[in-house]
């Protein structure tokens, strides 16, 4: 067995390449590979049961399994195949060390469980494909920028009586359309719809270990938290199967996988993506975890005295950095992308992956799966560790994967927990940081708008509604109870708590967007959805959504979690804001530049001090078909005056105080513009044809080996983006990328080079003539083996 003590060197261990790990099944027979290179012997069990207790029909039926001595394989592979159709049942893996210990655990690559993860489960995955899900198709966007996230816990989304939902707090509530409430405004997957988010980005849905699936239902009602019923779900236990308490069978292996087919297809099925909230930083526990009993001693990372590290801030990390730690993730993420048409991953606590890491899981996904998949994560850690290539803000420049911004998160909303204050809440002094952000934090640590997710709040510390109360000091004044873990601190009853509690204590129904807590929420998420970047939501700010002041509601349970949808009808005026601004930024791509150079010739501000922040999107910016728009942000409570540019033309206003959307709806007055207090303003002063449209520089890379790993354009001159560039997608054995270029550049310049610089095709840099009236060039370059060279130089074709 290895030795435990190391301190993160890299072990002396065997690894392998191979793609078959875990169970291959046909009906005829079924193969079973697994990695566990220090093992003495290892054996297959089978067993007739999933290892919940079940009863096999007969009284005192005990499993005890069938064990099938396992092969050694090079590469440190044991391996066995077995004859006949094992569909049904169950299986685990014996392993023996050479101290005498023994040690049985459950397939890490296991694609099926039985109930609660005890047992890694045989299924015939063709067999859970719902009908028609050989042509379910990912929606497709043409850049990452078009994208609108909506953060989502699967339970959250359905189990209140008032979401009108059969299948509460289960993958199948999402495929139940055309569900109203009594006033009939739409909810579920059509309220979704409605509101235009392209992305569903959902919590952890691979399988958990804190959640007993047998007992959690719906039916424990809103009362008490039960600390085996909920869950966020960042304590993984099986990653490449998903969570059984979100199915309607969590007893059956194959219903789970079916069922969240069923509501991936829906969601694709009304033009949304399917985010996933990956979380391979961690374990929760080791011991008992996927890793340790095959493998011991290599999966996790460990501190310089030898001890576990915790850079997770649960006890544990995973060792990312090594060989076959980095391939685990990159098959898991490749079978959920492959097997259940997933369009992208969000990393929890990215920090701890390390930067080669998230580097090849970019460059391969794309290339080998779907060119299209959104990729971003939390650029932090939650704790120290001695991983040395962190991924951090900074190191994803123009490497592909986005991160999310907390610089303009805090900036705009103050402290995530307590009563600090930013832009919208009412601290001054704050326009700087948001106008950095507004413009994709090009001058901050991206090289690209497409790198930053913009937020203000998420699943994680005080929602949206419930931070605005706390710097308004209203907490006390709402009600809201101390919670501790989905408990009252103080002790006491829940239930009776929460009835007291009115977070909306102050709100008019007869003027919802007079009271100020809600122009501070809408004025937050209005310079999200109108800046440069990523927009990302969290689930229920377009309903005033609260947590009752809960700031970690990890395990609190359906009371304080739950999505209230009497809110649409009460607040129907805040959804209808949202939705407008959505639509708004959707329909003009001004709000959607795509590069560095496009924002600093297209936005200039014309304000940034005193509690307001105004910039001018101008001359057909992205090719919008406005002519100039103007944004203003007025922070303070008191009505402010803003010149507008004299262009010669009136001024159109499409979002103010009392409405958001893409249409006119009333004309500014002479040269100057009057904002109330707490809000934005959006104007346009001529409509007409779309600016010059962006050319397209398509380059196709051909190799005689194939192997496009690391290889990427460096350009220069695009008007646009400049800088690195990757292929995204593989056509007919060539590799392509797609390079904006603005239709006033003529000459752009590249380097065909590998990773940053270790190595460039060529020694002279080249250039592609886009002077013509042609909006789109293809570039053809082929590097080809002679006899006598290692590598020739580039040979282009244009």
């Amino acid at each position: 067995m290895m030795n435990g003590n190391y301190r993160n060197a890299e072990p002396l261990i065997e690894t392998y390449d191979g793609n078959d790990l875990g169970l291959t099944y046909t009906p005829g027979s079924s193969q079973f590979k697994v990695w566990a290179p220090t093992a003495f012997a290892v054996s297959l069990v089978l067993y007739e049961t999933g290892g919940n207790g079940e009863d096999a029909g007969s009284l005192g039926y005990r499993d005890s399994g069938r064990v099938v001595p396992m092969q050694l394989q090079a590469g440190g592979i044991w391996s066995v195949c077995f004859p006949g159709d094992l569909q049904g049942r169950y299986y685990m893996y014996r392993a023996v060390y050479a101290d005498g210990s023994i040690r049985e655990a459950a397939d890490p690559y296991a694609k099926a469980v039985s109930a609660n993860g005890m047992r890694s489960a045989i299924i015939d995955l063709r067999a859970t494909d719902p009908d028609g899900w050989a042509e379910d198709s990912c929606p497709v966007l043409p850049h990452p920028l078009d994208a609108v996230l909506y953060e989502l816990h699967v339970r959250d989304f359905s189990v209140h009586e008032s979401s009108g939902l059969q299948a509460k707090g289960k993958y199948k509530a999402f495929t139940e359309g055309g569900v109203k409430d009594s006033s009939g405004h739409a909810l579920g997957i059509d309220h979704l719809v409605e509101l235009g988010v392209t992305h569903v980005h959902l919590l952890p849905v691979f399988d958990f270990q804190t959640v007993d699936e047998l007992k959690a239902s719906p039916d424990d009602g809103l009362g008490a938290s039960a600390d085996n019923s909920y869950n966020w779900g960042y304590d993984p236990q099986h990653y490449n199967v998903p969570e059984g308490s979100y199915s309607s069978d969590p007893a059956d292996p194959a219903v789970r996988i079916r069922e969240f087919k069923e509501m991936i297809q829906a969601l694709h099925s009304r033009g949304i993506s399917v985010i996933m909230d990956v979380v391979y930083n961690h374990t929760y526990s080791v011991e008992e975890g996927p890793f340790e009993p095959l493998a011991p001693g290599y999966f996790y990372r460990r501190d310089y005295s030898g001890k576990l590290s915790d850079g997770s801030g649960v006890g544990n990390e995973l060792a990312t950095e090594r060989p076959m730690v980095r391939k685990y993730i990159k098959d898991s993420l490749a079978y959920w992308a492959q097997e259940y048409h997933i369009d992208g991953f969000r990393f929890d606590l990215m920090g701890l992956i390390d930067s080669v890491t998230i580097r090849e899981i970019t460059e391969e996904l794309r290339l080998q799966v779907n060119p299209s998949l959104l990729i971003y994560g939390e650029p932090w850690t939650g704790g120290d560790s001695p991983l040395v290539s962190k991924t951090l803000k900074g190191v994803q420049r123009g490497k592909g994967y986005a991160v999310f911004n907390d610089h303009f998160r805090s900036a705009l909303k103050g402290d995530s927990d307590g009563w600090g204050r930013g832009f919208a809440t009412g601290e001054p002094g704050k326009e700087g940081a948001v106008a950095s952000g507004i413009m994709g934090a090009i001058h901050e640590f991206t090289d690209s708008p497409a790198e930053t997710v913009n937020y203000v709040t998420a699943h994680d510390n005080l929602n949206l509604w419930d931070k605005v109360l706390a710097t308004q000091g209203l907490r006390q004044a709402a009600g809201l109870p101390v919670l501790d873990n989905g408990r009252l601190k103080d002790g006491g009853n829940l239930e009776a708590a929460l009835a007291a509690a009115d977070p909306y204590f102050a709100v008019d129904p007869a003027d919802v967007l007079g009271n100020e807590t809600v122009r501070r929420s809408l004025l937050a998420n209005g310079v999200i959805l109108t800046s440069q970047g990523i927009p990302f939501l969290h689930a229920g700010d377009e309903l005033l959504r609260s947590k009752f002041g809960d700031h970690n509601s990890y395990r609190s349970g359906d009371a304080v979690n739950a999505i209230r949808w009497g809110n649409k009808a009460g607040f129907a005026p805040v959804f209808a804001y949202y939705k407008g601004l959505i639509e708004l930024r959707r329909k003009h791509p001004a709000f959607r530049l795509r590069g560095r150079q496009e924002i600093e010739r297209s936005l200039e501000f014309l304000r940034c001090d005193g509690g307001v922040v105004a910039y001018r999107l101008k001359d057909h910016a992205g090719g919008d078909a406005w002519s100039n728009i103007v944004v203003i942000f007025n922070a303070n409570r008191e009505p402010v005056s803003q010149p507008l540019p004299d262009t010669g033309r009136c001024w159109n206003i499409v979002v103010d105080h009392t409405r958001a959307g893409s249409e006119a709806f009333r004309l500014a007055e002479g040269n100057a513009v009057v904002l109330e207090g707490l809000s934005m303003m959006v104007l346009y002063d001529s409509y007409g044809e779309p600016g010059p449209a962006r050319k397209t520089v398509e380059f196709l890379y051909e190799r005689q080996d194939g192997d496009y790993r690391g290889w990427n354009l460096w350009v220069w001159g695009t008007g646009i983006q400049d800088g690195q560039h990757d292929f995204k997608q593989l056509q007919k054995g060539r590799a392509v990328a797609k390079i904006d270029v603005h239709p006033g550049n003529t000459l752009v310049g590249y380097i065909l080079r590998r990773n940053d610089w270790e190595e460039r095709a060529g020694s002279e840099d080249r250039f592609v003539d886009c002077s013509g009236e042609a909006q789109s060039v293809r570039v053809l370059l082929s590097e080809q083996e002679r006899s006598g060279t290692a590598r020739n130089p580039l040979e282009l074709t244009s």
